[in-house]
């Protein structure tokens, strides 16, 4: 066995050609459900834009716009969805998995310009409500609870595995909502002739979409700058770590993400000197199961080496 404690000392990497495996039979449900919602929200865009610029409802145009922007994320998370799939090449070793949270970031701050040209339009018709068919209106926005609702159920599988997928079906389930808002405004208009409740609930939805948009803003800002993922406990992993038996000490840890969906781990073990053959498989499978990174580098330390190492880190 004399020879075998050599090739723990090298970068060694976890091969985690499993992960990808079960993800194929999903990809194929979500590009069905990505090309279905995309598909519906387009037809459902065009008809409310039209039934809001027929009826004069801000409420409805500004449900349009906001609906417009999730045809766009949906098509960019669709886009995003695809990129990461592709194989690594020479040039991007990483594949383009960080596409993904790129779109995220892009969606965030699309839906916030959005929202403000809306906004600042329904503060200009709070005092000048125009008369308005709250029928209509009603009708034309029961459609879209049937149609957001729907498609969020089509994401609905997938959300938890993937911030990108998650952040379409949260968008999905915040327009059924609005909607529902929109068709209450309609009532409220039909029998009270109150006008004035149109550029509320636009208002009412420009708040919705501030609200729901900034977590995912602030998150995508994080992943972005290879912040730890959510979910991910650095202190938890570091102590595991540190306990496995003939390590001495952890240094230079590092978690970040590589995609929405996949997290990547490197690290320094310095070894004490008698424990010729570190666990590294072992170490690399409760990553994997336990804390949830496929990816996992592990560079070991003996001795001399890695005093020089932490002696180095001093300077950084």
């Amino acid at each position: 066995m004399a020879h075998s404690h050599s090739h723990g000392h090298a970068h060694s990497h976890a091969h985690h050609g499993h992960q990808h495996g079960h993800g194929l039979p999903a990809s194929g449900h979500l590009n069905k459900a990505f090309l279905l919602g995309i598909g519906l929200n387009i037809l459902y865009v065009v008809v409310e834009a039209g039934a809001g610029w027929w009826y004069n409802s801000l409420a409805l145009l500004t449900d349009a716009g906001h609906n417009f922007t999730d045809v766009i994320s949906l098509l960019l998370a669709f886009f995003a969805l695809k990129l990461s799939q592709r194989k690594p090449t020479d040039k991007f070793t990483y594949g383009y998995g960080k596409s993904t949270t790129l779109v995220s970031l892009l969606n965030a701050m699309l839906l916030l310009l959005a929202v403000g040209a809306i906004g600042w339009e329904a503060i200009n018709r709070l005092g000048t409500a125009p008369a308005l068919n709250g029928t209509a209106i009603s009708i034309v926005s029961g459609i879209g609870i049937l149609i957001n609702a729907g498609t969020a159920l089509l994401f609905f599988r997938d959300k938890d595995h993937d911030i990108n997928v998650k952040g379409a079906y949260l968008h999905m389930a915040a327009d059924a909502l609005v909607s529902l808002g929109v068709v209450v405004a309609g009532l409220v208009m039909y029998y009270t002739g109150w006008f004035w409740v149109d550029a509320v609930m636009s208002l009412v939805i420009v708040a919705v979409i501030v609200w729901g948009t900034w977590g995912l803003l602030v998150e995508s800002l994080r992943l972005t700058l290879d912040a730890v993922p959510h979910g991910i406990d650095l202190a938890a992993i570091r102590t595991y770590l540190e306990e496995v038996p003939g390590v001495a000490e952890v240094h230079d840890l590092h978690v970040w993400a590589m995609s929405s969906t996949e997290n990547s781990l490197t690290a320094h073990l310095v070894v004490e000197e008698g424990y010729p053959d570190i666990q590294l498989t072992h170490i690399r499978a409760e990553l994997r199961d336990h804390f949830h990174i496929p990816h996992v580098t592990l560079q070991v330390e003996r001795g001399a080496e890695g005093h020089a190492c932490t002696e180095a880190g001093v300077y950084h």
